[in-house]
Order: C-alpha cells, then sequence, then structure tokens
C-alpha cells in the first residue's frame, strides 16, 4: 500500500509559535488555505482513494480541497490529532516549547512513560495513532483502496514515522522537521512495515533517510 502522511497548512497559531494541540484548534491563516489547495497539485494524481484527517479543524480544512478534486469524502479519525501539550496548551514561550519538544524526543529514544502534567505520555500516543492508521487501512483495503491519505499534526507525524518507519530514526525526524503541508510518502503496510520514500518532495534512500526537500507553498512555522 502507499500511505501518504499529510501536515495540515497554516494557522496563526503557527504564526505566533503556541503549543496549539486541543480540540477544534485554530482555522486555517489564509496562507494555510493556500497551502491547503496547492495539494490538489501536488497530490491529485497520485492515485489516492481514501482521505481522514483528525478531529482538529485545521486537518478537515487542509483536506477539503484534495478531496473536493477527487470526489471523495473525508473521515475524521480523533487518533490522528496532535501530541497533547497539556498543561502548556496555548503558551509559546522558549521555556513551554522545549519542556513539550523534550517529552517527543525521549518518545523517540524509547521512554514512552514520559507525559507533561494533564497531557498523555507516549504509550497512550501511540496506542490511539496506530488505532487510526489501522482502522483508515482496514476501510481502504475493504473498499478495494491501495493509495490513501491521512492529514495530521507536524510532532504526531514526526514522532510517529520516527519509531514506525524503517529507514527513519529519531535523530532524522528531530533534524529535519515538516513543513506546513508537508508530505511524507510511504510505502509497505503494518504486516511487513512501513519505507519512507520520500520527504517533503525529497526522494530519501532505502536503508536511511538523509534529506528533505519542501512542500507546496512552503512557508516556515512550528512543528504543533
Amino acid at each position: 500500500m502507499r500511505l501518504f502522511l499529510v501536515r495540515h497548512g497554516q494557522t496563526q497559531s503557527n504564526v505566533d509559535h503556541l503549543l496549539d494541540t486541543a480540540v477544534p484548534g485554530a482555522d486555517l491563516s489564509p496562507l494555510g488555505r493556500d497551502q491547503a489547495a496547492a495539494l490538489v497539485q501536488t497530490l491529485g494524481e497520485r492515485g489516492i482513494g481514501a482521505i481522514t484527517a483528525s478531529t482538529l479543524v485545521r486537518t478537515q480544512q487542509t483536506a477539503a480541497p484534495l478531496a473536493a478534486h477527487l470526489g471523495l469524502d473525508v473521515a475524521v479519525a480523533d487518533g490522528l490529532r496532535e501530541i497533547e501539550a497539556g498543561d502548556l496548551e496555548m503558551l509559546g514561550d522558549d521555556d513551554s516549547v522545549r519542556r513539550y519538544l523534550e517529552v517527543v524526543a525521549a518518545w523517540l529514544h524509547g521512554d514512552l512513560s514520559v507525559a507533561e502534567p494533564g497531557a498523555e505520555d507516549g504509550h497512550a500516543f501511540f496506542a490511539r495513532y496506530d488505532a487510526a492508521v489501522a482502522a483508515a487501512l482496514a476501510a481502504a483495503r475493504a473498499a478495494g483502496v491501495d493509495t490513501l491519505a491521512l492529514v495530521s499534526h507536524g510532532a504526531a507525524i514526526r514522532t510517529w514515522a520516527g519509531s514506525r518507519v524503517r529507514n527513519v530514526s529519531p535523530e532524522f525526524v528531530v533534524a529535519t522537521g515538516l513543513e506546513n503541508t508537508g508530505v511524507v510518502e510511504l510505502e509497505g503496510g503494518p504486516e511487513d512495515g512501513w519505507t519512507c520514500v520520500r520527504w517533503m518532495g525529497a526522494v530519501v534512500d532505502a536503508e536511511q533517510a538523509e534529506v528533505a526537500g519542501a512542500g507546496p507553498a512552503a512557508e516556515p512555522g512550528s512543528v504543533f
């Protein structure tokens, strides 16, 4: 199967570097809507037969132009939402952002017991994200679809890929990042494992990811 992991378009919270992780979250900014529209050119002819977004509105707004182009409905899965910030929600100071990213880094290196106060730990995150991916894959297979897109969030996609994709290391996802509407393209499946073939448009080595490019209408932003 082919799986596209797509980060949502820009929001004002991204511009302000806020830890905006709770439902429903911020709407797309004007630039974010342009980025979402640009996904039609990037993914519109890639054979996508199913699209699932998280419960945060920015992912559903990001998915909407591509879904309309392809004549598809957008399924919604709570498990694809962003890693929770807990008591740090909507803070944007350097210390709060550092603490949030330190939790993510700990999970990537195997310590899943770490959590911010008021937020989930790594065990809970991977359980719900794995379940959402599995459910989307099962629904696609039942419909005869072998290519699908999941529209999710920067920290969540990077953390899941850095732990579940064989040629994507924790060091790579920490150093590379994922811009708004950046796309991670995977091949494989849960049985045989996933391999990353492109990260933000750049071809990835089959043995170890080393480089990254840029997504459509690329604009630097926060990871959330």
